[in-house]
């Protein structure tokens, strides 16, 4: 499966129009597999309507993710072992992947 390979190989993942009436179990299944290969404190970016009025932006850790939360007008992004959320006091946090990563996990 291209999802648990991008993964293992420590990309970010993108999921766009991630549920629909037409396969609302697959990004349930999704977070399922994940977290076989992610450590449940990876951030996982909810992103909903983007640019629109009803702009919804969320993060949770992958141990938390929620598929119910997601709708066609939401974009998803798992983040890598490698991604961090970095606290700003009352700013909203910052979600934050280094370019380079710390090498293979094993």
């Amino acid at each position: 499966m291209r999802l648990l390979a991008a993964a293992g190989a420590g990309f970010v993942i993108a999921l766009y129009n991630p549920i629909s009436k037409a396969r609302p179990w697959q990004l349930g299944r999704a977070f399922e597999c994940l977290t076989a290969i992610l450590p449940g404190t990876t951030p996982v970016v909810f992103g909903r309507a983007a640019g629109r009025p009803d702009e919804r932006i969320e993060v949770f850790l992958l141990a938390d993710a929620d598929a119910e939360k997601a709708d066609m007008a939401t974009c998803i992004i798992i983040g890598s072992p490698e991604t961090r959320i970095i606290k700003r006091g009352e700013k909203p946090a910052l979600v934050y992947t280094p370019r380079s990563a710390a090498g293979p996990r094993k």
